[in-house]
């Protein structure tokens, strides 16, 4: 098919492993996430992310298309949708849309952001893309502290390990991939837990190797992660140990860091 790009018109649209309603959700996109077209089928749109190349159906009247100029320019992050509990668009003819932290607002500009031709006037002050401190990452994470755990999710309604860490990072202008296993691959090895500092990144891995679960170090001792909902948790050189089921609940594996 003809190379096709579009961009989220909703606060969030689910991603899903198979052109259905019923099918598994992969993850999810955000209102601005910019996106390529590669395959349709019915009313479903097969799409690569701009952000981090990940791959799923979407409901293709969750998107509009945009040119390949506006694809292209639009893809270079300037202006997200800070952390905080309401962050409100508005359109032209008065319709208000609610904004998730780590949105992207396209062409932001004197107060309006513009997704294909429609403008939104944008009533709160969006976050430049870029890094300031690690006290901001940190308070970022702690932003999302009781969001519950959500498969796929990518909001402060429902989130999931590895968007978590991801939102948290982009939010504070750092692109991670997004699942687990992909962001292990990024970043620099702390070998040791007692050189871990604020802000880097521990993975963990079931009995077969495979990394299947990220946290944020808050300090050697402790970890914020996803798992049941958003929390904070000790972890030692074993793992995370859950005081409320009472036993460790995942293994450590590798400790990353991003930030120099």
């Amino acid at each position: 098919m003809e190379q096709l790009f579009g961009i989220c018109r909703v606060s969030v649209a689910p991603m899903r492993f198979e052109p259905s309603d019923k099918a598994e959700n992969a993850s999810q996109l955000l209102f601005g996430d910019f996106v390529e077209i590669l395959d349709s089928q019915e009313r479903w749109w097969y799409i690569r992310t701009a952000f981090d190349h990940y791959e799923g159906w979407v409901d293709f009247r969750q998107l509009i298309l945009v040119s390949e100029k506006e694809y292209v320019s639009g893809k270079q992050i300037k202006h997200l949708a800070p952390p905080q509990a309401l962050n409100m668009l508005t359109d032209s003819l008065g319709n208000k849309l609610y904004l998730s932290p780590a949105s992207n607002l396209p062409a932001f500009t004197d107060g309006f952001c513009l997704l294909g031709n429609q403008k939104y006037e944008v009533s709160f002050q969006p976050k430049t893309f870029g890094f300031a401190d690690i006290d901001s990452l940190i308070s970022t994470a702690l932003f999302f502290l009781n969001t519950p755990y959500l498969w796929g999710g990518r909001t402060f309604f429902g989130i999931d390990c590895s968007g978590f860490v991801q939102n948290v990072f982009k939010l504070n202008g750092i692109e991670l991939k997004r699942d687990a296993w992909q962001q292990a691959e990024q970043g620099s090895t702390v070998d040791f837990l007692q050189e871990v500092r604020a802000g880097d990144v521990a993975f963990f891995d079931n009995e077969a190797g495979r990394i299947t679960h990220v946290g944020i170090m808050l300090n050697t001792a402790q970890i914020i992660h996803a798992s049941a909902k958003v929390k904070i948790d000790p972890i030692d050189t074993q793992g995370i140990f859950s005081n409320e089921l009472g036993k460790y609940t995942h293994k450590l594996r590798i400790i990353k860091r991003f930030i120099d």
